[in-house]
């Protein structure tokens, strides 16, 4: 999970502090301490990934302090500093601030909170969740994950998050599919892969959870399938291989644990992952939504549709969805708006003097912004936000140190605009030779 440290941004991180302190009843959570405090836990957990810039982060913070301490002692209330701890967040999923996550029974497959901000339904949240805990360790289901190469093995019928394929599954499976697959080469009698599976089977329900299914944990035992172990050259037990859509498969070489798995997994998602959605500005919901969300939000101005036809208009949305695409892993916001819609919110931004289409990177929280100076093309933003992801270029204070009013309008309907129907004038009754002489 990666943010851009622009120049709208770059002194930011040095005012703003952990939203929270050694002495709050929330524990603050590393990743040098998550898995002993968290995973190795018998307590349930509540845990909250934040960015100390994040408006919605710093509202929630006095509930959720409030939450910890009538919590004291029954459930742990812990808070991850996900901007400052990012391998952290990517390895849980974390797309958006705050994210919310409970930790079980079965600490490897925590569940998203999705109710409401408030000490209230935090707490209610975590009683429930407190009673389904011991409710499972009184039926005698412990929750707890199990897996291993004999379970796999022995051809149960229970569903595993680790796909087994063979000789005969593997290229209808694997090769053209659209999802990405990491796949382990192993030998029963490997002692390195014994160690890995309970990793990798972990990973892998994660993995599947995250992503959607669209990354994939296989395993291929390689004393019985010889011939993919001889297709893709496998020496040693284990190998691990990345498998794309229309790229060679590619040897991977990180780490041996379940969240140095899970990392890479989740960087290849991003990677395949869908760019973020191109918005047009049709209400101050839109804006200010988009805008706290995300550290950045890019706003194009596209020229009046009478100007470009519907053609024209689809040609710049392009760029912008190419560059949201080049630059997804910022987890920038993208919005856009018609000249003249948003006229004052241009007035606040500098934009409409040099003509269109314009754009300008915005940072809602410090108000400043800075004005893209070049091409409206791939190449021109290409190197402005290149500029800004690497702290340079020029920003300016956004003009009355707030977003102005923003209109409500219709939103674009894909087609060319039409002129405005004028009245006919009837002229029958109107004398031409007298109008010629008033005006003289």
């Amino acid at each position: 999970l990666l943010f851009v440290v622009g120049t709208v941004s770059c002194t930011l991180f040095l005012a703003v502090n952990s939203l929270y302190s050694a002495s709050d009843d929330v524990i603050e959570l590393t990743p040098a301490n998550f898995n002993k405090e968290v995973i190795q836990s018998e307590s349930l957990w509540l845990v909250e990934f934040y960015a100390p810039w994040c408006g919605h982060c710093q509202r929630l913070t006095p509930e959720w302090k409030k939450a910890a301490t009538a919590l004291k002692g029954v459930v742990k209330v812990g808070a991850v500093d996900a901007d400052k701890h990012q391998s952290l967040g990517g390895q849980y999923g974390v797309r958006g601030f705050p994210t919310i996550k409970i930790f079980g029974a079965n600490k490897n497959k925590a569940e998203d909170y999705q109710g409401g901000r408030t000490s209230d339904a935090i707490v209610d949240a975590a009683l429930s969740a407190l009673r389904s805990l011991v409710k499972e360790r009184l039926s005698g289901r412990s929750g707890g994950y199990s897996s291993g190469r004999q379970s796999r093995e022995s051809g149960g019928g229970d569903k595993k998050d680790v796909i087994e394929l063979t000789d005969d599954s593997f290229d209808k499976n694997v090769i053209n599919s659209d999802d990405v697959w990491m796949v382990e080469f192993y030998a029963p009698w490997c002692g390195h892969c014994k160690n890995l599976e309970p990793e990798w089977a972990a990973a892998a329900t994660e993995v599947k959870e995250q992503t959607k299914g669209k990354v994939k944990l296989a395993a291929v035992d390689a004393t019985v399938n010889q011939m993919l172990a001889g297709r893709y050259g496998i020496r040693g037990f284990p190998t691990i291989k990345i498998f794309q859509k229309g790229e060679d498969p590619v040897d991977y070489d990180g780490g041996r644990t379940r969240s140095d798995i899970i990392a890479r997994a989740l960087d290849l998602f991003s990677d395949n992952a869908p760019p973020p959605e191109l918005l047009e500005i049709i209400s101050e919901d839109v804006l200010k939504s988009t805008c706290d969300a995300h550290q950045l939000c890019i706003i194009s101005v596209l020229p009046h549709i009478l100007d470009t036809g519907a053609s024209g208009r689809n040609s710049y949305l392009d760029v912008m969805l190419k560059m949201a695409e080049k630059y997804k892993k910022k987890m920038w916001g993208w919005l856009w708006t018609e000249a003249g819609a948003q006229s004052d919110l241009e007035s606040s931004l500098g934009i409409g003097g040099f003509g269109y289409p314009a754009m300008a990177a915005v940072n809602a929280r410090k108000m400043k912004f800075a004005l893209l100076k070049g091409s409206f093309s791939e190449q021109g933003i290409n190197e402005f936000l290149r500029e800004l992801s690497v702290g340079r270029g020029s920003t300016a204070p956004v003009g009355g140190g707030a977003f102005p009013k923003i209109h409500s309008v219709e939103p674009w309907d894909g087609k060319d605009g039409e002129l405005p129907v004028e009245d006919d004038i009837d002229l029958s009754d109107v004398d031409l030779d007298d109008l010629g002489k008033d005006e003289l």
